[in-house]
């Protein structure tokens, strides 16, 4: 480490990046490999490209990071451990890592290699860090959203290392809570293939050519202070895609101003402006919850004027001293910092002719070429009346630097992994298991399910024999009457013999946490199932504050491999929900034992902070739908809630998979849910009476990529 206060986290898209970053004055680096990272479309690493990249950054004592942050499925994750394996015994420094079925296998298989959670987790709050810290995880990347107050007491409360975005482009939507691109053209940001449709212009209240989703760039030079007081660790600068000039020049300020401590100057911040924006820059979300002025309104066009020169690759200094006697064994012992190595040749000759000269064998052993090193001082003891040919000389030279790199380089080397066959990673516990053996003695076993998020929808959908199970949104209750309100709303549907979850918020940031603590006694009394959860911090506390309530996981707590699915039911889950980008065939490949499947309703295509009624019409706390049309004319659903500060973009049309219930249940799903939110009493009647209009297969058919 260059500086104790902060690690310099650099992006490299290639190795030429990497080694220019370095030089620049990164602490690290992250990169993406062949397989499994989240820039799909970038010039990722070639297997010996990252091998290199992790010996060039080694001997400058610079640590490299591999991101490892898409979603895997069943049929990828056998090739999991061979790839990483040869990266691991070279000494890859850590992964980055969004699956938590990932995250228990890289434990399980290379102990001694960090594990760093990606944003792509969305982890917003200290709970979901504590629940992440059972796993073995080592550092958190906080969600883009979080405050440097929310950062600083995720800190204090956990002591985790956290690592905090400060420079880059930046997502509209919470990171991981993102479907706009996979559900609109299959191409998934949870599997590094975003297409970036916030970057598009759309109609917004008869507004045309709006870029209502598009954020400027992030840049937090000027709150290095304020970042170092939140505790955060690891300074991230985004642009895996982009170009030398920007990569280097950025590095390049931020170590400056990281290492003198001082303001950063108008003249500096211009130039770190020239070197790429889009619409110039924001820190807004360090320090509130969302902002008008961070969006761009107009085309986000990539702006960069600068023309930063390039870094010189800069040597490493070693000491060295030759020994040339004759009839003695020659020698050349070379030194860097408390590591030395000593190369020795046949003994030496006595002059025949001329003797060789002192100077000369010195200038001969600094030819050290396109090697990383250079000698700041050679020491010689060189006899009167010795020989020794230039090509000995040569090869002493090259024996003695290539012993001592590999003897740098050896202490970062391990032979530690071990294999978990997949049965291992996959069992869940054996109670799931039985009560799964126990429906199979049934007939017609299957629970049909249905979530809403108003009360107007619950007073349509009680008159639905049909509907076995209740999912009750958390929004649907004001804060000073849940209690009460939803205490009413089991008792009545309990008496229908009807089973009632409380599902819970998508984001559930610092205000949500305390008050759901603060009502977790009085909320446990209540005589309802469990809870249904969509994040991090909703699991740990559910499992940590209420005994005997059940936890359902909703499709964003992804679950697209049977070692994810292990890993949540190990820790006492009891359900999840089929992800909404598996397609059929990798449904029918997956373990549902406990799963359900959402077979109807409005897609959720992002999740975000900022607010699209708050920055059209302003924040007037009153919860509406807004309206975005795209460029083919479809339009999309923006619900605020406003409660808990965030919005949910819904795609234009539901999808509906009724149809296909006989074959999901060939799959082994049981329990299929009907998920209703934007919908009146007049749609929901139409999509019971089956005559829904226009609707889409979503993913079911196609998948993604």
């Amino acid at each position: 480490m260059r500086n104790k206060d902060f690690e310099l986290l650099a992006p490299a898209g290639s190795l030429e990046i990497l080694k220019g970053v370095i030089e620049s004055g990164a602490d690290a680096v992250y990169v993406g490999g062949s397989m499994f990272g989240a820039r799909a479309y970038a010039n990722n690493f070639t297997e010996e490209e990252l091998l290199e990249a992790i010996d060039f950054a080694h001997l400058r004592g610079v640590k490299v990071y591999l991101t490892v942050n898409t979603l895997i499925k069943n049929s990828e994750f056998s090739k999991l451990y061979d790839y990483l394996l040869v990266y691991y015994k070279r000494g890859l420094d850590a992964v980055i890592v969004q699956d938590i079925g990932v995250v228990k296998a890289i434990h399980e298989y290379f102990p001694s290699m960090e594990i760093h959670t990606s944003t792509q987790m969305t982890v917003t709050g200290a709970d979901g860090v504590r629940f992440l810290s059972q796993f073995g995880v080592t550092r958190v990347v906080m969600a883009r959203e979080v405050s440097l107050a929310e950062m600083k007491r995720i800190h204090e409360e956990t002591g985790m290392e956290l690592e905090a975005f400060v420079h880059g482009a930046l997502c509209y939507s919470y990171s991981g809570q993102c479907l706009f691109s996979s559900i609109l053209g299959g191409r998934s940001g949870n599997r590094g293939r975003c297409a970036q449709p916030c970057r598009l212009p759309y109609t917004v209240e008869g507004k045309k050519d709006e870029y209502i989703l598009s954020l400027k760039d992030m840049c937090g030079i000027k709150a290095l202070d304020k970042l170092h007081d939140a505790g955060v660790y690891s300074l991230k600068i985004e642009g895996r895609m982009k170009q030398l000039e920007y990569a280097c020049g950025v590095v390049k300020y931020y170590r400056s101003y990281i290492d003198s401590k001082k303001p950063v100057s108008d003249a500096d911040y211009d130039r770190i402006k020239a070197l790429g924006n889009r619409c110039g820059f924001t820190d807004r979300y360090y320090f509130d919850h969302n902002g008008s002025d961070m969006v761009t309104y107009v085309k986000p066009n990539f702006v960069s004027n600068a023309a930063e020169p390039s870094p010189e690759k800069r040597k490493l200094s070693i000491e060295g001293e030759i020994v040339l006697r004759e009839g003695e064994p020659g020698s050349l012992t070379v030194k860097r910092g408390d590591v030395t190595y000593k190369a020795s040749i046949e003994p030496v000759s006595a002059a025949l002719k001329a003797p060789l000269d002192k100077k000369a064998a010195i200038d001969r052993i600094n030819k050290t070429g396109d090697t990383d090193f250079e000698f700041s001082y050679i020491k010689a003891q060189i006899g009167e009346n010795v020989f020794v040919p230039n090509g000995a000389l040569n090869k002493l030279r090259r024996d003695a630097i290539s012993g001592l790199c590999d003897k740098l380089l050896k202490k970062y080397y391990r032979n530690d992994a071990r294999y978990t066959d997949m049965p291992g990673l996959t069992a869940l516990p054996e109670y799931v298991v039985k009560s799964d053996a126990a429906h199979d003695e049934a007939i017609n076993d299957y629970t049909t399910i249905c979530s809403c998020m108003t009360r107007t929808q619950l007073d349509t959908l009680i008159s639905y024999d049909c509907f076995d199970v209740f999912y009750l949104d958390f929004d649907m209750y004001d804060r000073k009457t849940l209690i009460q309100q939803f205490a009413d709303d089991v008792k009545c549907l309990t008496k229908r013999n009807k089973k009632v979850y409380l599902m819970l918020p998508t984001i559930f940031r610092a205000d949500s946490s305390d008050y759901f603590v603060s009502i977790a006694k009085e909320l446990d009394k209540v005589s309802f199932e469990g809870f249904v959860v969509k994040n991090y911090e909703e699991l740990y506390l559910t499992e940590n504050l209420f005994t005997g309530k059940k936890v359902i996981l909703d499709h964003n707590m992804y679950t697209f491999n049977d070692v994810s699915k292990s890993a949540f039911f190990v820790h006492g889950v009891s359900g999840d929900t089929v992800p909404l980008e598996l397609n059929s065939k990798e449904i029918m490949h997956r373990n549902n034992i406990g799963s359900q499947m959402i077979v109807y309703g409005y897609y959720p295509l992002m999740t975000t902070a900022n607010c699209v009624h708050k920055n059209t019409k302003g924040c007037d706390k009153k919860q509406k739908l807004i309206y975005l049309k795209d460029r083919y004319n479809k339009s999309f659903a923006v619900c605020n809630n406003c409660k808990e500060c965030y919005n949910t973009i819904y795609n234009s049309l539901p999808t509906m998979l009724t149809k296909n219930i006989s074959k999901l249940k060939e799959a082994g799903i049981r329990s299929f849910r009907y998920s209703f939110t934007i919908e009146t009493p007049k749609q929901i009647k139409a999509v019971m009476d089956d005559k829904v209009a226009e609707y889409t297969n979503g993913h079911y058919k196609r998948g993604v990529e």
